[in-house]
């Protein structure tokens, strides 16, 4: 855990500014507790046009931020996650680092010893653990038997350069995680190429030693958007559609003289917020009053592991199924 920072204000930088890291520049730049310093981009031009969009300096190496920031949103390609989070997180500098974590369990290993090793918060980006009905659907949870989660939507062209496991997926193996206390003791997955040379479209099967099952499914080549998650547990049945954010409810209530209980249906509407504005405001929270954050680089870490065992039960399905053709 970090110690809490002393002063007014968290000098806080961007490494990587393109589609993402941009909105992470303007966040923090309306942050009151926040002094936007800089951003960094290898694309110089993209780099000094960000910076003056929010009233900073623009930097082309991240060395150049060493020793005038306490805080690093780092927004670049995920191989590239380990050579610019090092360098800070090596010097007690805090990182929230997008997801995944990294594109190896080794490299993600690394970063999580270096944070603990030199005392810096490490929080990675699964922005959906921010999302209002997430949270609202989390509080409700006790004991999940069964949970089935569908993630789809259209093809995005700056997705191309990862498969839907790691574009998509990961965020409700997080979400799943989060919810079930227990280990994973199977995996099976299934999963094509469309669109792309990666994988982009998989279903996967979770099933956890305490006979708790998910199924997860991740679409980028779908032509309506979804976004639900169904949860089945002892006396009720929650759904949440991530988009109108909206959580139905069904359970089981007692009627006097009744043979059998009546089903009872709530609907919740839960009020919606910005995930990505809560979940910078809880990483500059934390630091300032040296809490751990909600997704830490184990937690991250543990998301990627599945990830990728998801991605290898994809790829030697693939091989059996040609095999057998």
């Amino acid at each position: 855990m970090s110690e809490q920072l002393s002063s007014d204000r968290t000098r806080v930088a961007v490494i990587g500014v393109g589609y993402l890291g941009r909105f992470h520049a303007l966040i923090y730049s309306r942050m009151p507790e926040v002094d936007l310093i800089g951003v960094v981009d290898i694309d110089h031009n993209r780099a000094r046009a960000v910076a003056a969009e929010v009233g900073c300096a623009s930097h082309g190496r991240v060395g150049d931020l060493i020793g005038r920031v306490d805080a690093v949103s780092v927004v670049v390609p995920t191989t590239a996650h380990l050579e610019a989070a090092a360098p800070l997180l090596s010097r007690g500098i805090h990182v929230l680092l997008e997801k995944p974590i990294a594109p190896s369990l080794a490299d993600g290993a690394e970063l999580v010893r270096l944070s603990q090793a030199h005392g810096a918060t490490l929080q990675i980006g699964h922005v959906e653990r921010f999302n209002a009905g997430v949270m609202a659907l989390a509080q409700r949870i006790r004991s999940p038997l069964y949970i089935e989660a569908q993630r789809m939507g259209g093809f995005v062209e700056r997705a191309t350069d990862v498969d839907v496991v790691s574009d998509l997926m990961i965020h409700d193996i997080d979400i799943i995680l989060s919810l079930v206390d227990a280990e994973i003791c199977g995996i099976s997955a299934v999963g094509a190429s469309v669109l792309t040379e990666h994988v982009d479209i998989a279903n996967a099967r979770l099933e956890f030693a305490n006979g708790t099952v998910a199924n997860v499914v991740a679409s980028r080549v779908s032509d309506k958007t979804t976004r639900r998650i169904r949860v089945f547990q002892p006396k009720s049945y929650l759904s949440l559609d991530f988009v109108s954010q909206i959580i139905d409810i069904a359970s089981p209530c007692s009627v006097d003289g009744a043979a059998r209980p009546e089903i009872v249906r709530e609907r919740i509407q839960v009020e919606p917020i910005k995930p990505l504005d809560l979940e910078l405001a809880e990483f500059i929270r934390g630091i300032r009053e040296g809490q751990p954050p909600l997704v830490d680089g184990r937690t991250g870490l543990k998301a990627l592991e599945v990830a990728l065992d998801v991605r290898a039960r994809i790829a030697a399905s693939s091989e059996i199924g040609c095999l057998v053709k």
